[in-house]
C-alpha cells in the first residue's frame, strides 16, 4: 500500500483491522481514520467481529498442518478477512454443541435421528456473521416480502416456502439471504425485537433424511434450536432465554407446511 492521504482500499482497511500492515502503512490508515469516523466505525465493527469469533471457537478449535494451509489460502481471497476467519475455524468446529432431545408440544410422533452437527455450526457462523451487521445485514428486506420467499424458494426447489410470522412473539422480520448449507444452496431469515435483538432462521436441503427431529444446540451465549422435516433442516438461532427460542421454533414448526 502507497502511503498518501487518498481513501485506503477495502482490503487496506480489512488487512489493517487484522494487524497484516507495516508500521508504515498502518500509519497512513491511522491518518485517515482519524479525519474519517464511518470509516473508523467500520474498522471496529471488523474487528469486534473477528474477537467474538475467535472467542467463541476459542476453546474447540483443533489445528492441523492442513488447516493451515487452507487458512493461508483463503487469506488472500477476495473474501473480508473476519469472514475467512469464521469460515476457517467452522472446520474444526465439529462436535462443538451438545445436544439434547426436546419434542415439540404436541409432536408426540416425532421420531429423534442421528446427530446432524453441520446444521448448528452453520446456523451459528451465520448467525455471528450477520446478526450484528448494521448496514447490510440481508440481501431482499422484509419490504419486499413476496419476492424473498420466491426467490429461495426457487433456489432451494421448494414452491411453497414461506416467510414465518413472528411477530405474535414480538420478532419482526428484516429480510432474508442466500447462503450455502452443507453445500447446497439454503435460506438464511433474520428477525428483530423492539430493542434490536436479533434472530436468524435457517432453512436448507437434507434429502438424506426424511424423519423429524428436534433438538437443542447450545454454543456459548449463543443458542440453537434445530429440527430436520420432510427432506429440509431448519435452525432458529439467537441470544435470547432457551424458552424463547424454543417458542420461536415451535412457531415456526407449525407455520411450515409439512
Amino acid at each position: 500500500m502507497t502511503v498518501h492521504a487518498d481513501r485506503p482500499s477495502e482490503d487496506d482497511l480489512h488487512a489493517y483491522a487484522d494487524g497484516q500492515l507495516s508500521p508504515q502503512q498502518r500509519e497512513a490508515v491511522d491518518h485517515w481514520l482519524a479525519t474519517h469516523p464511518d470509516d473508523q466505525a467500520r474498522v471496529e465493527e471488523w474487528q469486534a467481529q473477528s474477537a467474538a469469533i475467535r472467542a467463541t471457537f476459542a476453546g474447540y478449535a483443533r489445528t492441523t498442518q492442513s488447516d493451515a494451509r487452507l487458512l493461508g489460502t483463503r487469506r488472500n481471497s477476495a473474501l473480508p478477512s473476519w469472514k475467512n476467519l469464521a469460515a476457517g475455524l467452522a472446520l474444526f468446529a465439529a462436535g462443538t454443541a451438545a445436544g439434547h432431545y426436546l419434542p415439540l408440544a404436541g409432536q408426540s410422533e416425532l421420531q429423534l435421528v442421528a446427530e446432524q452437527m453441520d446444521l448448528p455450526n452453520e446456523a451459528h457462523a451465520a448467525y455471528l456473521i450477520y446478526a450484528s451487521e448494521v448496514r447490510h445485514p440481508v440481501e431482499v428486506a422484509a419490504a419486499d416480502e413476496a419476492h424473498l420467499a420466491a426467490w429461495l424458494g426457487k433456489r432451494l426447489s421448494r414452491t411453497n416456502l414461506k416467510v414465518p410470522d413472528l411477530t405474535g412473539l414480538g420478532f419482526h422480520l428484516v429480510g432474508g439471504r442466500l447462503v450455502p448449507v452443507e453445500g447446497q444452496a439454503g435460506a438464511l431469515f433474520m428477525y428483530e425485537d423492539q430493542k434490536g435483538q436479533r434472530l436468524t432462521l435457517l432453512v436448507g436441503r437434507n434429502d438424506s433424511n426424511r424423519q423429524t427431529s428436534f433438538r437443542f444446540a447450545g454454543n456459548g451465549p449463543v443458542d440453537t434450536f434445530y429440527w430436520i422435516d420432510n427432506g429440509f433442516g431448519y435452525a432458529v438461532t439467537g441470544e435470547v432465554s432457551r424458552d424463547l427460542l424454543r417458542q420461536v421454533a415451535e412457531e415456526t414448526y407449525r407455520q411450515f407446511p409439512a
